[in-house]
């Protein structure tokens, strides 16, 4: 479906799919868990799902003849790390808004981790005081017009890359990716597990895997703590990629499957049982999540594993989107492990 879309290399290529043994032996053994290695895709600035997605939207801006990648996120976004990686290795500026949309005072917050790296990648980050919101925003919208305002060109790419007209076409790249492995494999997965925020991971997945009559196998957990705006978000970016890349149907409301139960107590705050969970699945497979995505997503697929949501004998993929340099903004809460 992607034959007429232009790609950026920025990744490695496909990426590993593992068997996790010890992890599915500590939830019962009664369902396999695999993960696709998205955390370890490329040699930019470690990594991670936002790399795939700009794939696709580099070429067009490229093709703008902008000077300047403008984007946005919360104070330890990997989004804008991965938006600051890409304007170094293409040879532009970069200016990023970073919002406060994380409750979280850690002393040393904002200057390690996912925002060191992205200023040391010598992009203009510039904090701001405004609160979560996964939407288009004002702070955003002054940051572009002041590029312009100095003279230079800029590309605007939001939050997540997830609103882009091609923020969708690197995670339907994934399902096509998923279902060429699975053929080597010699079997199919029974559901895929994906974090979902802004949106624009899981609307592709859908997609992709709606292509291959399995989208409701795409299971979402929010980690936004806003599942309304969130699902509103998702529907909005499957409908414009689906027609995108002329899946030739409508994507049906029950193929978009979002589960609520993990987000607490807000964006960017673990709880006891994230924690709990980031510890799991590092003491069992040294496979590192973070306190804000994917140990929230770690979360639902162990308890979701526990209760019996899968069926026994299930194979479950878990989709590790990266996202681990933000554990350093948490160094307090995890200085004992």
């Amino acid at each position: 479906m992607l034959e007429k879309f232009e790609r950026y290399p920025l990744t490695f290529g496909p990426t590993a799919i593992e068997y996790l043994p010890r992890l599915t032996e500590a939830l019962g053994g009664e369902v396999e868990i695999w993960a696709k290695r998205e955390d370890c895709n490329s040699g930019l600035a470690m990594g991670g799902n936002k790399l795939r997605k700009l794939e696709y939207i580099v070429p067009d801006a490229i093709a703008s003849n902008a000077d300047t990648l403008v984007s946005i996120g919360g104070v330890q976004s990997n989004h804008t790390r991965m938006v600051a990686a890409v304007a170094a290795k293409l040879g532009m500026k970069c200016r990023l808004v970073q919002e406060s949309w994380v409750p979280h005072e850690d002393a040393v917050y904002d200057r390690v981790g996912n925002i060191l790296m992205t200023r040391l990648m010598g992009a203009d980050s510039r904090i701001v005081d405004d609160g979560f919101d996964i939407g288009i925003r004002q702070s955003w919208e002054d940051a572009i017009q002041s590029v312009i305002d100095e003279g230079g060109k800029p590309y605007a790419i939001p939050a997540g890359a997830s609103v882009h007209k091609y923020g969708g076409l690197g995670y339907v790249a994934f399902a096509e990716e998923v279902a060429a492995q699975e053929a080597e494999l010699g079997f199919k997965f029974d559901y895929i597990v994906v974090c979902v925020v802004t949106g624009s991971t899981q609307a592709g997945m859908i997609v992709g895997f709606a292509a291959q009559d399995r989208a409701d196998r795409v299971i979402g957990i929010d980690a936004s703590g806003t599942p309304e705006q969130t699902r509103a978000q998702v529907r909005q970016i499957v409908d414009n990629t689906a027609e995108l890349v002329e899946l030739g149907r409508p994507v049906r409301e029950d193929e978009i499957v979002i589960l609520n139960d993990y987000a607490y107590p807000a964006y960017g705050v673990p709880s006891h049982e994230t924690n709990e969970a980031i510890r799991l699945a590092a003491r069992t497979e040294a496979m590192i999540t973070d306190p804000v995505y994917e140990g929230k997503s770690m979360q639902g697929m162990i308890d979701l594993t526990r209760k019996g949501f899968f069926p026994k004998g299930s194979k479950v993929l878990y989709a590790h989107l990266g996202g681990a340099p933000a554990l350093n903004g948490y160094s307090y809460t995890y200085r004992n492990g």
